[in-house]
C-alpha cells in the first residue's frame, strides 16, 4: 500500500518544499547568491526563503540492488516556515535582487527598502513622490531604477535621484537595465525606449508598441529586447539597428517573456504550447522563422515560463496548474505537477538546480530537482 502511494505522487510532490501564504503569488526572485528566494503575494507582503534543502533528493534516492530501480523516499519533514513581512503596498509589491543575498522592495509610499535574507527591513536612501510601481538594480554598476508610473529616475549607489528627462507617461509600468548596466528599457506609455544610463542619460532608441507592455527582458548579451504584450503577442527588437517586429497570434496575453543563453533562444507565455523561436533565425520578418517545437500542445494556455540557466531546458507553468519541464527543440516533456491552482511566476537558481513557483492559490514552493534528472 505504501509501494502504491509513492508511485502515484509526482515529481512535485517527491521534490517540493511549499509553503501556504495567504495570498496569491505574484513573482518570485532569487537573491544575487542564490542563497534565498522571495515571494510576493497580492496582498502586499514579502515571504523569504532558504534556497538550501535539508533533504535533498540525493539524501533519499535508493538503487535497488535486484533490478537496480531507482526510486525517491518523500520528504520526512516539514520545510522551516518562511519569513514574512507585512503588508508594504496595497498590492503585490516591486521587486529585486539586491546586494548579493538581499532584496530591494519599491513601496507606495516612495520609499526603497532593502530586505535581508534573514527578514529585516532596513530603509534605503532611495526616496520619490509617490508609489513606486516598476524597480530595477545592477549590482556591476550599482544603479537602481525606479518609476512612479509618471517618471523613470535613477540613483547610482545611493547618491542623489536623478530623474530622467522627456520621461515615460503615466502607464510606466516596467523598467529593465542591459545586462552591463549601461542601457535602461522603459514602459513609455506607447512604447519602449532606451536610454544609456553610463554617464548622463542619453536616448539611444525609441519603439512603439501596438499594445500596453506586460515584461521586458533583454537577452543575456544585450542585443535585443523582448517586450510582452497585453493583448496577444510580443515585441522583438534590436536596439544597436533599431529592427523590430511584431510577433503576434497569440491567444492569451504574453506575460513573460525569457531567453534561453545555453540555446539562444526566446520563448514567450501565451500559446497553448511552451512557444520558442531560434535566434540564429529571428523572427523579424517571418513569424515561423526559427520556431522550436517544444513540449507537446494542449487546451490550456501556458501562463509563464523560465528558461534553464545552464542546460537547453524550459520550464513552463499553465492556467490549469500544470508545470512541466521540456528539453528545447523536443517534444519530450517531464511533468513535475499535472494540475492544480494556476501558476502565476517560475524562476530558476542560478545554478539550475532549484525552480521556485508561485500560484493563484497562495502556494510558494521551491523544487530541488536531483542532477541525474538531467543526464
Amino acid at each position: 500500500m505504501n509501494q502504491q502511494t509513492t508511485q502515484n505522487l509526482s515529481p512535485f510532490d517527491l521534490l517540493a518544499r511549499s509553503w501556504q501564504r495567504p495570498a496569491a503569488v505574484a513573482a518570485v526572485c532569487f537573491s544575487a547568491d542564490g542563497s534565498a528566494v522571495a515571494f510576493t503575494s497580492v496582498d502586499g507582503s514579502v515571504a523569504i526563503g532558504p534556497v538550501a534543502d535539508q533533504e535533498p533528493p540525493e539524501s533519499r534516492i535508493r538503487v535497488s540492488g535486484d533490478l537496480g530501480q531507482t526510486t525517491i523516499r518523500p520528504r520526512q519533514k516539514p520545510p522551516a516556515p518562511l519569513i514574512a513581512t507585512s503588508a508594504l503596498g496595497d498590492g503585490d509589491v516591486p521587486l529585486t535582487s539586491y546586494l548579493r543575498s538581499g532584496f530591494l522592495i519599491g513601496t507606495t509610499t516612495g520609499q526603497a527598502l532593502h530586505l535581508a535574507a534573514d527578514g529585516e527591513v532596513t530603509e534605503t536612501p532611495i526616496n520619490i513622490e509617490g508609489p513606486i510601481v516598476a524597480i530595477a538594480h545592477n549590482d556591476g554598476t550599482a544603479t537602481t531604477a525606479i518609476s512612479n508610473g509618471h517618471d523613470v529616475f535613477l540613483s547610482r549607489a545611493h547618491d542623489e535621484m536623478v530623474k530622467l528627462q522627456q520621461a515615460a507617461s503615466s502607464s510606466t509600468q516596467a523598467v529593465a537595465f542591459s545586462p552591463d548596466g549601461k542601457r535602461l528599457a522603459f514602459d513609455s506609455g506607447n512604447g519602449v525606449s532606451i536610454r544609456t544610463v553610463d554617464g548622463d542619460p542619453v536616448p539611444l532608441r525609441d519603439f512603439s508598441m501596438p499594445a500596453g507592455l506586460t515584461s521586458l527582458r533583454w537577452s543575456g548579451d544585450g542585443s535585443w529586447l523582448a517586450c510582452g504584450l497585453e493583448t496577444g503577442g510580443f515585441v522583438l527588437a534590436s536596439p544597436a539597428d533599431g529592427q523590430s517586429a511584431i510577433v503576434g497570434g497569440f491567444p492569451s496575453p504574453v506575460r513573460t517573456v525569457c531567453w534561453s543563453r545555453p540555446a539562444n533562444a526566446l520563448f514567450a507565455s501565451g500559446a497553448f504550447r511552451i512557444a520558442g523561436w531560434s535566434m540564429a533565425a529571428p523572427p523579424l520578418h517571418d513569424a515561423a522563422s526559427g520556431a522550436l517545437e517544444t513540449g507537446r500542445p494542449g487546451l490550456v494556455p501556458v501562463e509563464t515560463v523560465a528558461a534553464h540557466p545552464e542546460r537547453k531546458i524550459i520550464a513552463a507553468g499553465y492556467a490549469n496548474g500544470r508545470l512541466t519541464i521540456a528539453p528545447i527543440g523536443s517534444r519530450d516533456e517531464l511533468v513535475v505537477k499535472p494540475s492544480g491552482s494556476a501558476i502565476t511566476a517560475l524562476a530558476w537558481s542560478g545554478d539550475g538546480q532549484h525552480l521556485a513557483a508561485g500560484m493563484v492559490d497562495g502556494t510558494a514552493a521551491i523544487i530541488t530537482f536531483p542532477a541525474l534528472l538531467f543526464k
